[in-house]
């Protein structure tokens, strides 16, 4: 089989050094500790609060976390085998998507993953632009639209450096972040008396069970089933696992709970607004820069290498400028204020596109990337299993029967390997 990961990439082939359309060489891995830190860097995310926050208005306290550790441990668990298949294949999610859905088919991977980067991107900076208009009492748009265009600009930049500039911003930021936040988390919990004081607070909302855990898997499941942009760089695919769980189950699942907890205490759910209301502005302003300019520069770069794929071009930075500019343009119409609906919707039709990845990869390509059959336009048996297990997953969000994502997940991989098994056996009929 082709394709192998030893395979030899040469600077005529490879123009941008991340590698976004070509298998990453062994000289180009990373440790594990690299990767941890740039995924730890990349879940631990201020937004993520803010879903967390309508958790815990909905729940109390043992069933806010029986919410968080099973959202987390479904989204935990598929990241992981999505950044597993990264490391063994050194490919990114649209890239393999060429040999799972065609040539022609990963277009559709491009366009999923990649719109819904920008979209996310957009969430981002127009959450800067409001908290920081609130944070110095500024009333006009114009204020508002500055900071968004200013801090787009500055994540735009880091991401356009890579895979180091994200590490190096991460590394830095992260450990901050991570130490104010349970820094806050203890001056919340003084506010009712501690652990027995939140966990006498009742509901005030009320939501289902797969509405939440939907919401948990959709705070990151968009950007989880791109992990192996970054685990591609691992040195073995334990280590890639690794990283995603800590990164995936560990990180977003603190902020989430970090979040539903600043809800249940204060009445925000976010901790930079208890910041502001503390009168720790600046300590606000730190942690709401920091956090979301190292999170949203790896949005950047997942948007950059979808682009790279979709009009097969060797480099990024065209896409990440390009969806950068449309990301602010979709923060300046307030793409932020919808943001639990926006969740649900990736909850529903991301994960069936990683599901059918994973049962491909399983089924035809453990052993290396079957470079000889990406010459396919379209794999119509995994377009079909896409959208059957997407149907399924939207239905169980509409009806309200199961967990979407989990749905969604297990229907895409089941589906690929048997309509793959069945489509071998009929060429090996065919071929007797």
């Amino acid at each position: 089989m082709t394709g192998r990961l030893d395979t030899p990439v040469t600077a005529e082939t490879v123009v941008d050094p991340d590698y976004p359309v070509t298998p990453v060489p062994r000289h180009a891995r990373r440790s594990f500790f690299s990767i941890a830190v740039v995924l730890l860097g990349f879940t631990v995310f201020t937004p993520t609060m803010l879903a967390g926050a309508s958790l815990g208005a909905a729940f109390d306290l043992s069933q806010l976390v029986l919410v968080i550790l099973i959202g987390s441990a479904v989204l935990g668990t598929y990241v992981a085998f999505m950044g597993w298949v990264g490391a063994r294949s050194g490919l990114t999610t649209v890239v393999m998507s060429r040999y799972t859905f065609g040539t022609g088919g990963a277009k559709l991977a491009s366009i999923l993953l990649g719109g819904t980067q920008i979209g996310w991107y957009g969430v981002v900076v127009g959450t800067i632009g409001d908290l920081t208009a609130q944070a110095f009492g500024w009333e006009s748009w114009g204020a508002r639209a500055a900071v968004m265009i200013v801090t787009s600009a500055l994540m735009c930049v880091t991401a356009c450096y890579g895979y180091r500039g994200m590490y190096w911003v991460s590394l830095v930021s992260t450990p901050l972040i991570l130490v104010l936040a349970v820094w806050v988390l203890v001056k919340s919990l003084e506010q009712v008396g501690g652990w027995a004081g939140l966990a006498a607070v009742a509901p005030t909302t009320s939501m289902s069970l797969a509405v939440a855990v939907t919401t948990v898997v959709g705070t990151f499941v968009s950007a989880g089933t791109q992990s192996p942009n970054w685990t591609r760089f691992a040195r073995t695919g334990r280590q890639a696992v690794l990283a995603c769980v800590i990164g995936f189950l560990v990180g977003n699942g603190l902020m989430i709970f970090f979040g539903a907890v600043g809800a249940m205490t204060t009445g925000e759910g976010d901790f930079v607004l208890v910041l502001f209301n503390m009168g720790l502005i600046g300590w606000g302003l730190f942690l709401l820069f920091g956090n979301l300019w190292k999170s949203n520069a790896d949005t950047a770069y997942a948007f950059g290498v979808a682009g790279a794929e979709l009009f097969d071009r060797p480099r990024k930075l065209p896409f990440v400028v390009a969806g950068s500019v449309i990301g602010t343009v979709f923060a300046l119409t307030g793409v932020h204020n919808h943001l639990v609906d926006y969740l649900v919707l990736l909850g529903v039709f991301i994960p069936p596109l990683g599901g059918v990845i994973i049962g491909d990869f399983l089924l035809r390509w453990r052993g290396g990337v079957p470079e000889g059959q990406a010459t396919q336009v379209v794999r119509w048996q995994n377009v079909a299993a896409y959208v059957v297990a997407s149907l399924a997953a939207w239905a169980s969000s509409h009806f309200a029967f199961g967990v979407p994502p989990v749905i969604g997940i297990l229907l895409a991989v089941a589906l690929a390997v048997g309509l793959g098994l069945a489509d071998r056996g009929a060429a090996a009929i065919g071929r007797e």
